[in-house]
């Protein structure tokens, strides 16, 4: 913006004759007048696009349309590194298509209008451009030519968002044209952080809701994973259930290549309120914690089943008849497709592993303070598990079935405190992480006062707009 109002400044002095300073001041007066006005045009433009505002049973009416912003591609000659002096003197046009499943490298070149027999073999044997043969579906693949057609280069985005010395970065194989064929390298670009904000309201599933605010899947399974300890997201969501979160996504070259972490989070649950904001005291690692500072690393999961698209899809049921049968305690049970994993709820010590009557292929694990969790109708275990094994929160122990006396797969668990059974959606205490100290909580409060701001003027705003499902940036 700063490079285009300088222009637009020394396009309207070079056109001028010489007049007096006053004149000069009352036009650059005007002419800055005019790029205010522009500039709150745009900023008002970008609000109005951010909003989106479902009613009734859907949350995408068919009168509303999503609205994707094209961001050009800057193409400075050190972007695409030519080999010649002539190459640099041009302006490559560059096509770019997506890899879809089931594609080859022939297919993808000839979607990039690209023919020439030397490039195949020269990808086929050097040993710099074996990335190519590894396609991805989703990532994508630019190509570039001068006016008369010839390649200029290729470029393969394999990994675009990964973690180098500490710094996100996109990883591309690029083959460039040289004087005497080709050349294969492999280019780290830094990928720019960008922080967006949502808002939601749950109306049929969290999916549904986050997909209608534009919120990245890999952000959602975060939000699920973050509040995991507090909120049962696979059975436990209620219709009118409210989100806030402010999280982080990174581009390359304008192009959207994955997301960051979550920053902040409000989820009302059932009319009650539950937070977790990202503390990081050196920088480099941190936990989350909710708005008070008390750590949300609960000894216990919710639940044993990640929360995902697929879970969420299956998890809100619950298969009728299975506590009928004599000798199945109370418990809870997650329809979920067979082979679905399955992952202890906490720290513990394998306690049984192997066929128990009625519950077919059953995980027993023995935690602190005379608890239990039991995790039954198995398919198979988790590869080498036996009795005595340590095992972490989280940790893969089996995979949905329907072994014993089971109707269909899903997955009964039952949580067991001196082996009499308890809900393990009820509010059950359960000991916390370390709080932080006194100095450490006043660091606290200093770095997230930010973000509970941030929260604040969210929350104003979907009491202001109700159910209503939104979303914008800076």
């Amino acid at each position: 913006m700063r490079q285009e109002n300088n222009l637009a400044s020394s396009e309207v002095q070079s056109s001028q004759s010489p007049i007096s300073s006053e004149a000069d001041g009352n036009r650059q007066g005007i002419l800055r007048g005019v790029l205010v006005a522009s500039s709150l045009i745009l900023c008002v433009g970008a609000a109005a696009l951010g909003m989106v505002q479902p009613s009734g049973d859907s949350l995408l009416p068919p009168e509303q349309k999503l609205v994707q912003q094209i961001v050009p591609i800057p193409l400075s000659a050190e972007s695409f590194t030519p080999e010649t002096t002539e190459q640099q003197t041009v302006t490559p046009f560059v096509h770019e298509t997506r890899i879809r499943a089931g594609d080859s490298l022939a297919t993808v070149l000839k979607r990039l209008d690209i023919a020439d027999s030397e490039l195949l073999s020269f990808m086929a044997r050097d040993p710099n451009a074996r990335a190519v043969y590894k396609l991805y579906p989703g990532r994508s693949v630019q190509s570039a030519t001068n006016e008369q057609g010839q390649l200029l280069w290729i470029r393969y985005f394999h990994s675009p968002n990964v973690e180098s010395n500490g710094k996100s970065v996109a990883r591309l194989l690029q083959i460039s044209t040289t004087d005497t064929g080709f050349k294969a390298q492999e280019i780290e670009q830094l990928t720019e952080v960008h922080t967006e904000v949502a808002v939601g309201t749950i109306e049929r599933s969290l999916f549904a809701t986050t997909d209608a605010a534009g919120i990245p899947d890999g952000i959602t399974s975060q939000m699920a994973e973050v509040l995991g300890s507090k909120v049962d997201f696979l059975r436990g969501l209620k219709k009118g259930d409210q989100f806030r979160v402010i999280y982080e996504t990174r581009t390359n070259e304008g192009r959207n290549v994955g997301t960051g972490r979550v920053l902040a989070l409000e989820f009302i649950n059932n009319g009650r309120p539950y937070s977790a904001i990202w503390y990081s005291p050196d920088g480099k690692s941190g936990s989350y914690y909710d708005l008070n500072g008390d750590s949300l690393q609960g000894a216990f999961l919710r639940n044993s089943i990640k929360f995902s698209r697929i879970s969420s899809s299956f998890g809100l049921r619950t298969i009728a008849g299975y506590q009928a049968w004599s000798g199945h305690h109370p418990g809870i049970d997650y329809a979920a497709p067979s082979g679905t994993p399955i992952h202890s709820t906490a720290d513990g010590t394998v306690e049984h592993v192997g066929w128990k009557n009625g519950y077919g292929n059953t995980v027993v694990i023995k935690h602190h303070s005379k608890i239990t969790t039991l995790y039954g109708h198995q398919s198979r275990f988790a590869d080498g598990l036996k009795i005595g094994d340590k095992v972490a929160q989280g940790q893969l122990i089996g995979y949905v079935g329907a072994t014993g006396w089971a109707t269909g797969p899903h997955l009964h668990y039952e949580f067991r405190v001196a082996d009499k059974p308890i809900d393990p959606l009820s509010a059950v205490a359960m000991p916390q992480s370390l709080p932080l100290s006194t100095e450490q909580r006043e660091k606290f409060a200093q770095a997230v006062a930010p973000f509970k701001q941030q929260l604040q003027v969210l929350a104003k705003f979907q009491d202001a707009v109700p159910d209503s499902n939104s979303v914008a940036s800076r």
